[in-house]
């Protein structure tokens, strides 16, 4: 099997592009749906073993793939792994900013380094990413990069820290966009509502329940999936996406607007686009199958 992909083959034939993160959920998916349309992806992250499996099973898919070690919260680290990539490459056309991690509490429940830690990872890292693949080659050749967001738009209650830095991320986009466009440089950004992604399995015993009724509180009354996240992505990184730059795209069903005054109908019609061949349902919502 291969990626069922809603895109042209060969979109990206011929382009190397950057994915952080690259080696579990979001990351993962996307890396194989720019792959199967022939894009060279590599794969960046700080865990060995999930960048390694994930590049075999792109190269064992037929594409083309490999992978770089970098706490990209390490600025130093990050000129480095940009500096290897554009020297084996020559060029990174397009960079998926998907590198992230936060853990649940409230906010009197995060001291001064939880806190800091994940503003570094969710927006510093970000930041220093984007910034060493401009300088280091879309500057010169011009390219497209897409940030990633959550749904925060309402605050995001037990995970304040995440929320802060998502809202940052938000506005960096805006700003790159305009202070690199004059270089042909276009910077989006997308924001997963609630996704059915490996992640989920990470939360503690206590969350399950609450991710299990999570698509109650969604207009199209499901949770989204990973290839729909990465279809996204990839539309924003495609041509078809030229004139479009500073702007994020919601991928979160409408979970994100309205109140809670207002009491959500039973859905119908609403079936999820499941293209990633090798997808897995998140353990803690098997039992909803």
């Amino acid at each position: 099997m291969s990626y069922d992909s809603v895109f042209k083959p060969g979109l990206f034939a011929d382009q190397t592009v950057l994915v952080t993160g690259g080696g579990s959920g979001i990351g993962r998916c996307v890396a194989h749906e720019l792959a199967h349309l022939g894009a060279h992806v590599v794969l960046v992250g700080r865990k060995l073993e999930k960048l390694e499996k994930t590049c075999a099973e792109i190269i064992e898919d037929g594409g083309s793939a490999s992978f770089q070690i970098c706490d990209i919260r390490d600025e130093d680290a990050v000129k480095a792994m940009v500096g290897a990539v554009t020297g084996q490459r020559g060029r990174i056309h397009h960079l998926v900013n998907n590198a992230g991690g936060q853990f649940p509490a409230p906010l009197i429940g995060i001291n001064q380094k939880g806190f800091e830690t994940v503003v570094r990872t969710n927006l510093v890292g970000g930041f220093l990413v984007a910034k060493e693949v401009f300088l280091q080659s879309m500057s010169k050749h011009g390219g497209a990069i897409v940030n990633m967001l959550a749904d925060m738009w309402g605050g995001m209650p037990g995970m304040g820290h995440s929320g802060a830095a998502r809202a940052g991320m938000e506005n960096f986009t805006k700003t790159a966009a305009y202070e690199w466009g004059h270089t042909g440089v276009r910077v989006n950004a997308v924001a997963p509502g609630w996704i059915a992604s490996s992640g989920m399995d990470t939360y503690p015993e206590s969350m399950k329940n609450m991710i299990r009724n999570l698509k109650d509180h969604v207009p199209l009354q499901r949770i989204g999936s990973e290839s729909e996240v990465a279809a996204a992505i990839v539309f924003l990184l495609s041509p078809g996406a030229n004139f479009i730059s500073g702007n994020t795209i919601r991928v979160d069903g409408a979970a994100s607007q309205g109140t809670r005054a207002w009491t959500l109908c039973k859905a119908k019609n609403s079936e999820p686009y499941n293209g990633f061949h090798r997808a897995y349902l998140p353990d803690v919502l098997k039992d909803q199958e």
